[in-house]
């Protein structure tokens, strides 16, 4: 066995041990986590916590716009909610209108305009500033929720200890294409597989924002810090909720998550698209992962190991398909090695999925492999080598109707999700359009 064979064997087996080590504890963490039933925390007296929900938006179209907040108004939730939506500047403004339209009689709703696009974190600390709940529930604009979330996740913060929490998210045009149903089945495993074993030891370093409740009195502590983010000198304008999260495990509060809270979210349809999103979501984990470090002592050694894994194993991988493209280019040998332990691996995992999940699709997540080795290795080291830069992050155009330029009114939708956390979203004709308050707020 020459040099470059025995490398590329070596470096194999080390990215097959360390997998091994880290999926495995991962399991076993994810299936001892204890899911309380409804019942467990009943036992609070008093008043119900009141909620306040923020939608940024940006350049959304207004019939997805619309059935994410008819997805909040329809809660089951017996506190008070208080809705702030925020138009981050959007360029379709006057499409949205009608949208506001239809909430302008509802005194939960309450529209913020900011006057010029100034980024989603922004727009969030505008509705924090207006707000005054004792909880706060970050929903993306592109977004649906059960009607049952606010009350699950309301359950889980009254834990005083908790400062925030997330819902388990899925992919709302999952039978879009191909690739909208291999991110459905990652979602399902980051949720399930990585967010759930994170949770045993309250410890989920990172709330997505489609679906993430926060304590009012811990925002209030790294507000600050959370607005003036900056990185090298450059203000932080992705990896908001990575950050968030961050900041409220370095504040001493612990991070859970609740997987029958269902939000379901719209995924990108088309490969440049996601490759955009995974290289904005790849600069943020390197940004703050450095922040993380400093609270490994105090957390528990399987929260070292998870952020070992997620950093190592793709730096493993990567030199592996090195040496095995190198061994073929030079020496015409088929690496066999790597390529059987790449694939038994691959099939060990999905395979285990589909039994947790009870789905068989999840063993067409083999073919998320190759994207994941070939497409999404070079963008993290793309992502490694430009973590100041903002670049190939463009804010998506604005969104117009099909048809009916400068539509009076936008159907409201019936958003109610499935077991499964998808939205069958269906147009509800002649609804009388209602009145909101609004607010028209500069964007500095």
């Amino acid at each position: 066995m020459n040099l470059l064979a025995t490398t590329s064997v070596v470096a194999v087996s080390s990215y097959a041990l360390l997998s091994a080590i880290y999926r495995s504890m991962q399991t076993l963490n994810a299936l001892r986590t204890q899911i309380p039933s409804p019942t467990d925390d009943a036992s609070e007296t008093g008043p119900l916590p009141s909620v306040d929900v923020i939608v940024p938006c940006f350049n959304e179209d207004p019939r997805t716009l619309s059935a994410c907040l008819e997805s909040i108004a329809s809660q089951d939730y017996e506190g008070q909610v208080r809705v702030y939506v925020v138009d981050d500047g959007s360029e379709n403004r006057r499409y949205l209108c009608p949208v506001q339209d239809a909430y302008t009689d509802d005194p939960r709703f309450n529209f913020m305009w900011l006057g010029k696009n100034v980024g989603k974190r922004k727009a969030q600390i505008a509705a924090l500033r207006r707000s005054s709940g004792d909880l706060v529930l970050n929903v993306d604009s592109d977004s649906t929720i059960a009607v049952d979330v606010v009350t699950k996740l309301v359950r889980k913060m009254q834990n005083p200890a908790v400062g925030a929490v997330m819902g388990q998210l899925t992919a709302s045009n999952r039978s879009g294409t191909w690739l909208t149903r291999l991110i459905d089945m990652e979602y399902w495993l980051a949720c399930n597989e990585e967010r759930l074993a994170e949770a045993r030891f309250g410890a989920v370093l990172c709330c997505c924002g489609p679906c993430a409740m926060y304590r009012r009195s811990a925002l209030d502590l790294v507000l600050h810090e959370y607005e003036t983010q900056y990185f090298r000198g450059k203000p932080s304008d992705f990896g908001e909720d990575r950050h968030l999260t961050i900041l409220m495990l370095a504040a001493g509060f612990r991070t859970e998550y609740v997987p029958d809270a269902i939000a379901a979210t719209v995924v990108p349809d088309r490969l440049v698209p996601y490759l955009r999103q995974q290289l904005r979501w790849a600069r943020s984990t390197f940004r703050d992962t450095a922040l993380a470090l400093p609270l490994l002592p105090r957390l528990d050694f399987y929260i070292t190991l998870d952020i070992v894994g997620q950093n190592l194993l793709p730096l493993l991988l990567g030199v592996s398909i090195l040496t095995a493209l190198a061994q073929i280019a030079l020496t015409s040998e088929l690496p066999w090695p790597t390529a059987l332990i790449i694939a038994s691996m691959t099939m060990v995992r999905c395979s285990l999925a589909a039994f947790r999940a009870r789905q068989l699709r999840f063993l067409a997540f083999a073919l998320h492999k190759p994207i994941s080795m070939f497409l999404l290795l070079p963008v993290k080291v793309y992502a490694l080598c430009t973590l100041s830069n903002s670049d190939w992050l463009s804010r998506k155009s604005a969104n117009m109707p099909d048809s009916g330029e400068g539509q009076a009114s936008t159907p409201r939708q019936s958003a109610r999700l499935d077991a499964t956390g998808h939205s069958g979203i269906a147009p509800s004709m002649g609804e009388t359009a209602t009145r909101a308050h609004a607010f028209d707020v500069d964007g500095t």
